[in-house]
């Protein structure tokens, strides 16, 4: 059995959460220190630890949480404009939850590369 993480409580209602999307197989909710006007994270409720772990098994899930950000584009208002989507992977990658979520990024002009090394800069 998979680890239980601060998403396996926000699916469970054991802690609040700004819950946007619910369905069988996802939840999504605002993140709590957004990144753009509008930032929320869309997870399954099967936990996947990393994306390391994706398999084809579980490969229509992961599908899902896209087909779930497509939907909270278009209610949003946003699909037109634009918008990102991150999935961080591993202590390098940034993520801080060992269970797959997809960060969604919008209302704002994102820029590319997402930060500067700092390491490059010194």
């Amino acid at each position: 059995m998979a680890e239980e993480t601060i998403f396996t409580k926000i699916i469970n209602r054991d802690i609040p959460a700004d819950i946007i999307y619910e369905d069988d197989k996802a939840l999504a909710f605002k993140d709590i220190n957004p990144q753009a006007p509008f930032h929320c994270l869309i997870i399954p409720k099967q936990p996947i630890a990393t994306a390391n772990d994706i398999n084809e098994d579980n490969a229509g899930l992961v599908g899902h949480l896209y087909v779930v950000a497509a939907k909270l584009a278009a209610e949003h208002n946003f699909s037109q404009d634009g918008y990102r989507l991150v999935m961080n992977c591993n202590e390098y990658g940034g993520q801080t939850v060992y269970h797959i979520h997809l960060h969604m990024l919008a209302g704002k002009q994102m820029g590319w590369p997402p930060y500067t090394d700092k390491k490059k800069e010194a």
